[in-house]
């Protein structure tokens, strides 16, 4: 099912900046039974985008209003995609357009990843990616539009069939995250992440693990560092929103079998432990 701007229907003009430059943000939640996941922080995700990429005319209450009622559509475990883009231009032979420009929104509502149940009962393997991230700060840390890199690392995970996901590095060779997830590590009680100061995603389930972890009585540190620090971990584990978590049983010869913080975690998630 979709939404545009509040409106029931599957089209949009082809005069959308979102089709030619990518010009836009999105973010993607879990529903369960017609309420969404974790929705102040998907809001709050969605303004800050919209302030690092000067959309000047966000209406947030209008979007939420219409967030709530495409949601109340839902009668299962579904999820819904909030994608926002300014809306039609004058001048699409160019990149320049008004400061003023009205934001298009547009809402979508699908089914879960079947392949994430197997993911969270049995982990994954992983490998890491030849397609690296190039790093910018202007947009690290949001959802942007621009994803051809995510497609490229997509495409690659598709060609090797023994493998769920992908380890993926900076163009300075430091760990990211993974295609579609963020990705820690644990070493005792002290569990990493890598920065997404240069290039990666804010991830949802990102957020709520740092607020878990000093509650478990772990210690999170975020690191600038090579796939190598990896290599004696206790364990690892990715997050996103959709999983949530999902344990990781490899990384190219790197091998973990202790899944303790992954269950933990996964106990305070599902038992709505989370104030």
């Amino acid at each position: 099912m979709y939404w545009v701007n509040g409106i029931s229907k599957k089209t949009v003009s082809l005069n959308n900046r979102a089709l030619h430059f990518g010009d836009g943000f999105f973010t993607t939640a879990r529903l369960r039974n017609g309420e969404i996941e974790f929705l102040d922080l998907h809001m709050n995700r969605l303004i800050f985008s919209a302030k690092r990429l000067m959309f000047n005319n966000f209406n947030y209450d209008l979007l939420y209003k219409e967030i709530l009622q495409a949601a109340s559509f839902s009668s299962a475990h579904n999820v819904i995609k909030v994608i926002i883009s300014r809306s039609n231009g004058h001048r699409l032979h160019g990149y320049k357009c008004k400061d003023d420009i009205e934001p298009l929104r547009i809402i979508y509502i699908g089914r879960l990843p079947k392949y994430y149940i197997r993911w969270v009962n049995v982990g994954i393997s992983m490998k890491t990616s030849v397609m690296r991230l190039a790093r910018n700060t202007c947009l690290a840390g949001i959802k942007h539009l621009n994803r051809l890199e995510q497609v490229m690392i997509s495409m690659w995970i598709s060609k090797n069939k023994k493998i769920d996901e992908a380890l993926v590095l900076d163009t300075d060779g430091n760990v990211v995250e993974c295609c579609s997830s963020n990705i820690f590590w644990r070493y005792e009680y002290q569990v990493f992440t890598p920065s997404i100061h240069y290039a990666g995603v804010n991830g949802i389930m990102r957020q709520i693990v740092f607020k878990l972890l000093p509650e478990l009585g772990y210690c999170i540190r975020t690191v600038t560092v090579g796939s190598e620090h990896l290599k004696n971990a206790n364990e690892v584990f990715i997050t996103n929103a959709l999983l949530p978590l999902a344990s990781v049983n490899s990384i190219d010869d790197y091998f973990y079998s202790d899944k303790t913080l992954f269950h933990l975690l996964y106990s305070c998630l599902t038992n709505n432990k989370i104030q």
